[in-house]
């Protein structure tokens, strides 16, 4: 059965026998409110989720199991789906939001019933949307990218902080060739990149810049719809440039064509690398393991021909389809959304946020970290971009995510004939979801 079949029987199973799916996993009980987050098993960002359903249960009284995953997430979740046993709330990516909806997974979260709903960002409650104009979950938390970079390579090479692109790729080529690390070996490079294909990390990684060139991958046509725009000139001239740094100038890690963001952190951290274009989440776990004297945060420069912009993402809680604990469901959101629920998630400055930036307005970040640098995401996150509500964005990131990883692997492919060829699958895609 393809994943489409599977996901409409899916829906009609859920819809069909709700109670078949008891209150989630096989192992919870009727009584326990299921949470599966997308994160590595006992790190530091699954004990704050801990914490987080620790807190509620002594709020509300309701029980609470934590299951943290990171490998395969998605896969797993779909095998729960087939055995009608979803977990209750899921709290997962922004993007993944049309993928388990167009297969049935997700409640309609009403949002005027929701209590603490209106002290919600605006931008993200549009992450939480559907492509029906719907919200199917409950905004938790928000992140903008930036460019983490090495402060002392940065000084030792005696350059000032990347204003235009032309300045970013002449710092990479100094912390390439001018021994920024003074260990008398030529093994820095200036730019680390998840530029492998796994769950779409080349496109992901792309976006940022391809946002601050005032280029996007799809662009509205009235409700619901949508025009791919990966052959616009801004697009191309983007993902030319990332090009241009694995193939020219060489100024990014050996290995990143097929490296994913796990790989990529510790290359970061073992100084084999100094400019990572990344999310807020390692902030803490860099300062950390490289001293906080030697990293600096930076906004991603304005491209030549548009921006600014750069990568919006995210965090929802999904309250999944076929639980029997829908008022448990409901007041979690709640509660994850509350000044409370957003303070425990952020964690302060220590590692393990699940909270990168709040989304309830009345959360003064400034008074829960000390770490001047999360300003510069918070600044960013004005102009973040993030994927539009088609129904399914897993596809349309992970088609273009194959194409740009190809140009980047392969130095004589042209640049402007892959992305024309990227825009037709696009399309075609668009069309395949209804959304053209």
């Amino acid at each position: 059965m393809s994943r489409r079949l599977l996901g409409v029987a899916v829906a009609a199973a859920l819809a069909a026998t709700v109670t078949g799916c008891g209150s989630g996993g096989s192992s919870s009980t009727d009584d326990t409110l299921e949470i599966w987050i997308r994160q590595v098993p006992d790190s530091d960002s699954a004990k704050t989720a801990q914490k987080l359903a620790d807190a509620f249960t002594k709020s509300s009284g309701v029980k609470t199991k934590v299951v943290a995953l990171f490998d395969d997430f998605e896969t797993k979740l779909n095998q729960q789906a087939a055995q009608r046993q979803l977990p209750d709330i899921v709290i997962n990516d922004t993007a993944q939001l049309g993928n388990m909806h167009s297969q049935g997974w997700l409640q309609e979260v009403d949002k005027a019933a929701l209590a603490g709903s209106g002290d919600l960002a605006d931008r993200a409650w549009q992450a939480a949307a559907g492509s029906d104009g719907k919200f199917y979950a409950a905004p938790f938390s928000a992140q903008a990218f930036a460019l983490i970079v090495r402060k002392d390579w940065r000084e030792k090479v005696g350059m000032e902080p990347p204003a235009t692109w032309e300045d970013l790729a002449k710092l990479a080529v100094a912390f390439t060739e001018k021994d920024p690390d003074g260990n008398g070996q030529k093994d820095t490079s200036g730019l680390v990149a998840p530029a492998g294909t796994k769950r779409g990390y080349a496109s992901w990684y792309a976006s940022s810049l391809i946002y601050a060139n005032g280029a996007d991958f799809l662009k509205a046509n009235g409700p619901g719809k949508y025009v791919a725009t990966a052959n616009d000139p801004k697009f191309v001239e983007a993902v030319q440039y990332l090009q241009d740094q694995f193939c020219k100038t060489k100024t990014v890690n050996p290995g990143a064509v097929s490296n994913d963001t796990t790989v990529t952190h510790e290359v970061f951290e073992k100084g084999q690398g100094g400019i990572y274009l990344v999310g807020p989440y390692v902030l803490a776990r860099f300062v950390k393991s490289l001293g906080t004297d030697k990293i600096e945060v930076l906004p991603v420069p304005k491209g030549p021909s548009g921006g600014p912009g750069t990568l919006g993402e995210g965090e929802n809680v999904y309250l999944m389809a076929g639980s029997q604990m829908q008022d448990a469901q409901k007041k979690f959101a709640e509660f994850a959304i509350s000044p409370e629920g957003q303070r425990i998630g952020m964690n302060k400055d220590a590692n393990g946020a699940i909270v990168r930036l709040p989304v309830n307005k009345t959360v003064d970040m400034a008074a829960e970290r000390q770490d001047p640098r999360w300003k510069v995401f918070q600044e960013s996150y004005d102009f973040a971009v993030y994927a539009p509500p088609v129904p399914n964005w897993a596809p349309i990131r992970q088609t273009s995510a194959d194409a740009i990883n190809t140009v980047w692997a392969d130095c004589s492919a042209d640049v402007k004939t892959a992305m024309d060829g990227l825009n037709t699958k696009l399309t075609q895609e668009l069309q395949s979801q209804k959304a053209s």
